[in-house]
């Protein structure tokens, strides 16, 4: 692990960081986000193939017209999710020996954070499926719209948060720095 010393991407203002070259920072950058790209490619894999299953079960016969279209949506979401996810591979694959690690990193990281937001909807019309079959109540939809809030709060508005405490606290107003938004940064 690299000793805090003075950050030299940007105005140093008194604030310890990395001490790192543009293509240090972007190998650093793509190899913690390939760890957080394992984690939600599992998961978005593995739901999209149990998606694929569920129209083969003798079950899905009796859903009705909006359940059935709900289905296809969540089918379509979770295919562009595992799209997005995925697609990291083949930006390297193409970019790859071309000195575009920075830009690479930047474009894997838009298409990651584009596959989480579509993972989520996909969770979400999954859930909303599945309540609606198992209980028939009207009442699917609140719950998974609860959900779907409990995930725009975990994944979006605390991160969101706490960036802006850091950025408060420390005064970081440096060009780049990371802010909602800012997908480049970090």
């Amino acid at each position: 692990m690299t000793a805090p010393t003075t950050d030299t991407t940007g105005p140093t203002n008194g604030r310890v960081g990395r001490q790192e070259s543009a293509e240090e920072r972007a190998d650093r950058r793509w190899s913690e986000m390939l760890q957080e790209v394992r984690v939600a490619q599992t998961g978005s894999q593995v739901l999209f193939g149990f998606l694929l299953s569920v129209v083969f079960m003798p079950r899905f016969a009796e859903l009705d017209g909006f359940e059935r279209w709900l289905y296809v949506v969540t089918v379509v979401l979770g295919a562009l999710a595992t799209g997005a996810l995925t697609a990291p591979v083949s930006y390297h694959r193409l970019l790859a020996g071309r000195r575009l690690k920075p830009q690479l990193v930047d474009g894997a990281a838009r298409l990651v954070s584009l596959g989480l937001v579509l993972l989520a909807l996909t969770i979400g019309s999954a859930l909303l499926l599945l309540l609606r079959v198992a209980t028939g109540a009207t009442w699917a939809a609140w719950i998974a719209g609860g959900v779907m809030a409990w995930f725009a709060a975990c994944w979006l508005v605390l991160p969101v948060l706490q960036i802006r405490r850091h950025a408060n606290h420390h005064g970081d107003q440096r060009p780049g720095a990371q802010r909602p938004g800012n997908f480049g940064g970090g």
